[in-house]
């Protein structure tokens, strides 16, 4: 401060400052969308040099489940001022770039506490408060050291564990029980934009539906629960989260692992299935998909064309009274590569309809991906007029169909061997 009321700080114009942080990697800079890009490698870096173990975010959390007294404990020790409230205080606490393993080290914890009380009063904060089950280490130090991973782990990982959708839904009736909230989520996170409460802007900032959360105050938290009919019993923020999970569009966004049987993946993202419902689940939510694509899947129609040997998975019935027969197929193999045993289960389906004096049209076979062989097999054949489509091109044409001016999807676009969605894409954008 000596210094620099003598010799005055340099000013530099904001251009200037953004080139220089450019040039050295930090930013990447658009000129056409005038805005700064920092990557989340960069930020991770930033906060290391910062020596700060965990995001801002994380501590918050953390803080704002002890008790009042261990805050002015912490606060007494950083000559923070007491009298500030509760949430003042966190936040002072976090401004003042408190080590967050010194805290669970040593401030959190009573002055004459040994080292088995710090321990339990660790594993309890994780477990009882935090709902972390098994933090692993055996010494104090490593516990911490868990925990801090732990975070880390969750910052790098996309997923939000409830669907985009519910997320969505969930900042719309959190702005309308809690108009203030916007105000404070922009200044939390330092967001430029005013109105910040959008499922999509706050992804690009990764920050999730728990964060969000994290930063209601109680007496709110319990005016939005009324006020949205969720569970009362047991933890607020979990209570929420399950009640805006909405099971089918997070199975819709999962999609593809369905079609890939990954189950280990989906359990992770916040589906809980049973292997042996995958194969059930995969025709339900292609059978959605194709609802949702403007046609008409007849149920009626389709059972009443099965046979106990012949059983059409999805039956799309078009205005001028043909129809696509729709096969599902889910596989953990890379590369499926069974053509003649489905060539010869879709010939049958194809015959069994045509004997009913109806014209099939198209057959659409959709698996996880295809093998070389079984798409040159397919190329081959000329009996079926079969089409291969992958779960994540099925899934790529749902969302850009959602976009579109259609009402209802233009079957013609299915006419390759091998879909290719990215020019099903353009045709539909344009």
């Amino acid at each position: 401060m000596i210094n620099y009321s003598i010799l005055p700080v340099k000013k530099l114009d904001i251009i200037e400052v953004i080139n220089n942080l450019k040039n050295i990697g930090v930013v990447f800079y658009s000129k056409k969308e005038n805005t700064i890009f920092v990557a989340d490698e960069m930020v991770r870096l930033i906060r290391k040099l910062r020596k700060k173990e965990v995001a801002d975010k994380f501590l918050r959390r953390t803080l704002r489940l002890l008790r009042e007294p261990v805050i002015n404990q912490i606060a007494r020790k950083h000559n923070i001022d007491r009298n500030l409230s509760y949430l003042d205080k966190i936040e002072e606490i976090i401004n003042e770039g408190v080590s967050f393993r010194g805290l669970l080290m040593n401030d959190i914890h009573k002055k004459d506490s040994n080292l088995t009380e710090k321990k339990r009063a660790l594993n309890e904060l994780c477990e009882k408060k935090l709902n972390i089950d098994n933090l692993k280490g055996s010494t104090l130090g490593e516990k911490i050291e868990s925990l801090i991973t732990y975070f880390d782990n969750v910052e790098k990982d996309e997923n939000i564990n409830i669907s985009l959708d519910g997320f969505e839904k969930m900042l719309n009736e959190l702005n309308e029980s809690l108009p203030n909230l916007n105000k404070e989520i922009k200044s939390k996170f330092e967001i430029q934009d005013e109105f910040v409460l959008k499922a999509d802007l706050l992804l690009d900032y990764n920050i999730k539906p728990r964060d969000i959360l994290d930063l209601v105050p109680k007496e709110d938290f319990k005016k939005f629960i009324l006020e949205n009919g969720i569970k009362q019993r047991g933890d607020n923020i979990l209570n929420t989260l399950e009640h805006y999970k909405d099971a089918e569009n997070l199975y819709l966004e999962n999609y593809e692992k369905v079609a890939y049987r990954n189950l280990n993946t989906l359990k992770e993202n916040g589906i809980s299935v049973k292997e042996s419902e995958l194969g059930i689940k995969f025709e339900e939510l292609t059978k959605k998909i194709f609802i949702e694509l403007g046609f008409n899947v007849d149920e009626e129609l389709r059972k009443k064309l099965n046979t106990r040997k012949d059983l059409i998975d999805i039956l799309l019935h078009l205005e001028n009274g043909d129809v696509i027969i729709v096969e599902c197929k889910t596989s953990k193999e890379k590369g499926y590569n069974k053509f003649s045993s489905v060539s010869r289960q879709l010939k049958s389906y194809k015959s069994v309809t045509e004997k009913n004096d109806i014209r099939v049209s198209k057959i659409l076979l959709i698996a996880p991906e295809f093998s070389d062989d079984f798409i040159t097999d397919c190329e081959m054949n000329t009996e079926l007029n079969l089409s291969l489509i992958t779960a994540s091109a099925l899934s790529k044409i749902f969302d850009a169909f959602k976009t579109s001016k259609y009402k209802q999807f233009p079957h013609v676009l299915f006419r390759d061997v091998l879909i290719n969605e990215d020019r099903i894409i353009k045709a539909l954008t344009k």
